[in-house]
C-alpha cells in the first residue's frame, strides 16, 4: 500500500463536494444526482483516497445481505467506485478497492458483490463472476395464449388492488421470493427507495391476491411505450397467472414490458411462445471477504451429509489462507482450520464455488481447482442450488 495515501471517510463539505463531482464526471452523471444518492447510501458509507489533502476518488458500501440456500449472508455491496480523471491509469483504484477490502474483513463482513465496469480490476483483488442481472421484454399481445399446462392466462380469480408503493406487506413479500432464490439480496433501504420513488415517472404498486405484487412505471421512448416492472414477487402459479393476464390487459395502450429476472425466469417461460427477448445481460461478481464466515453461514441442501477438505489462496486477504474443513449436515455448515486440502483453489474459484454458478468438474475443465475427483464430487453436492440472480442494480 503507498503510505502517503490516506483512506477515509468523508470528513466535511468540502470532501462531499469534491467525491460528488468526480462521481458525477466519472459516471456521466447531472450534477444536481450526488445529494439523492449520497442520501440513499449514507454519508458514512462512503470511502475516499487522498494524497495531500486532495481527493483521488471514492466509492460507496451497501451494508445489507445476500440470500444463499435460505440463509442471508451479511454482504458489502461496493458501488460507484470512481477516479478523478487525472490520476486514472495509476493505481489508485486499486489501492481503492485493497484498502476496502482490508476494512471489511476487519468488520468481519463474510461477502462483497459488485457490478463491473471493467473485470481486470476486480479480478486483481478476488472477486469473479458469480451470477447473472438479466433483463427481458415481451410484447403484450403475445401473452395472450395458453401456458404449457394448458391453462389459459385469462386468470382473474385473484383479487388485483392497488397500493402504497411502501408498504410493509411488499416488503415481507419480497422477503418470502428472494430467500428462495441464490444471490437475491436482503435489501439495503436505499435500494428499495430506489424501487419506490421516480423522478420522471409515476410508480404505480398492485397486489395480487395476498401472495404477490409488482411495482412499475408507465414509460415511452422513441416511439415506443412500454411498462417497467420496478420489481414483482409471484410466490403461486395463480399469482403468476394472474400478474400475467394484469400485464396483457395494458396491451391496448402499452406495446411491451419490460422486467428483471433470471435466465430461467418463470414470466419468460410460461408464454405460449418464445416471445420473450433478452435485452440486457451483465455478470455481477462476489468475493468472499472472510472465508469461514461466509462458507458457515451460507445455507445449504436438506438432506445433504457431507465434508469438503479446502485450500484456499488468498493473494490480498492473509487470514484467508490455508486449509479449511466444511462440514454440511442439516441444511448447515460447520467450519473449521486443519485438514488434507483436497480442493486447491485462490479466492477467484472459490467465489464461483460459493455461489454454484459453474460447476466445480467445468471449475476444474477452467484450470480454477486442481483435479481431485472425490472433492469435486463432494463440492458437486454441496454447491447444488438455483441460478444465482439478481434483480437489483447498485
Amino acid at each position: 500500500m503507498d503510505s502517503q495515501i490516506e483512506f477515509n471517510s468523508i470528513n466535511d463539505p468540502e470532501d462531499d463536494r469534491r467525491l460528488g463531482e468526480i462521481l458525477a464526471q466519472a459516471f456521466h452523471a447531472s450534477p444536481d444526482y450526488w445529494s439523492d444518492y449520497r442520501d440513499r447510501v449514507g454519508v458514512e458509507n462512503f470511502r475516499v483516497l487522498r494524497r495531500g489533502g486532495s481527493i483521488l476518488g471514492g466509492l460507496a458500501i451497501y451494508n445489507m445481505g445476500q440470500w444463499w440456500c435460505g440463509n442471508a449472508v451479511p454482504m458489502a455491496g461496493v458501488a460507484a467506485v470512481g477516479i478523478s480523471p487525472e490520476n486514472r491509469g495509476t493505481g489508485v483504484a486499486l489501492e481503492l478497492m485493497t484498502r476496502t477490502l482490508q476494512e471489511l474483513y476487519d468488520r468481519e463482513i463474510p461477502l462483497s458483490a459488485l457490478y463491473p465496469a471493467v473485470q481486470r480490476l476486480y479480478r486483481k483483488v478476488g472477486y469473479e463472476r458469480a451470477g447473472t442481472y438479466c433483463q427481458w421484454e415481451v410484447p403484450l399481445a403475445s401473452l395472450l395464449g395458453r401456458d404449457p399446462a394448458g391453462v389459459g392466462f385469462a386468470a382473474r380469480t385473484l383479487s388485483v388492488q392497488p397500493v402504497d408503493p411502501a408498504s410493509e406487506i411488499l416488503r415481507d413479500l419480497y422477503r418470502q421470493q428472494a430467500c428462495r432464490n441464490n444471490g437475491n439480496l436482503d435489501r439495503h433501504p436505499g435500494i428499495w427507495q430506489n424501487i419506490v420513488q421516480s423522478d420522471s415517472n409515476t410508480v404505480y404498486a398492485y397486489t395480487i391476491g395476498s401472495e404477490g405484487y409488482l411495482i412499475y412505471t408507465q414509460e415511452s421512448k422513441q416511439g415506443t411505450s412500454y411498462l417497467s416492472l420496478r420489481d414483482w414477487v409471484a410466490t403461486t402459479p395463480s399469482v403468476l397467472r394472474s400478474l400475467l393476464t394484469f400485464l396483457a390487459d395494458h396491451r391496448s395502450q402499452i406495446d411491451t414490458v419490460r422486467w428483471f429476472g433470471s435466465i430461467q425466469d418463470p414470466l419468460a417461460f410460461l408464454l405460449p411462445e418464445q416471445t420473450a427477448k433478452i435485452r440486457q445481460l451483465q455478470w455481477w461478481m462476489l468475493r468472499l471477504i472472510r472465508v469461514d464466515l461466509a462458507l458457515a453461514q451460507r445455507g445449504y441442501p436438506m438432506g445433504v451429509e457431507n465434508e469438503l477438505h479446502l485450500s484456499v489462496r488468498d493473494d490480498l486477504l492473509d487470514g484467508n489462507n490455508g486449509n479449511f474443513i466444511l462440514s454440511i449436515s442439516g441444511g448447515k455448515g460447520e467450519v473449521r482450520r486443519g485438514g488434507r486440502g483436497d480442493l486447491q483453489l485462490d479466492s477467484g474459484g472459490l467465489a464461483l464455488l460459493y455461489s454454484g454458478l459453474v460447476d466445480p468438474s467445468q471449475l476444474q475443465r477452467m484450470g480454477l481447482i486442481e483435479r481431485n475427483d472425490h472433492a469435486i464430487a463432494a463440492a458437486t453436492s454441496i454447491f447444488v442450488g438455483s441460478e444465482p440472480f439478481l434483480m437489483d442494480f447498485f
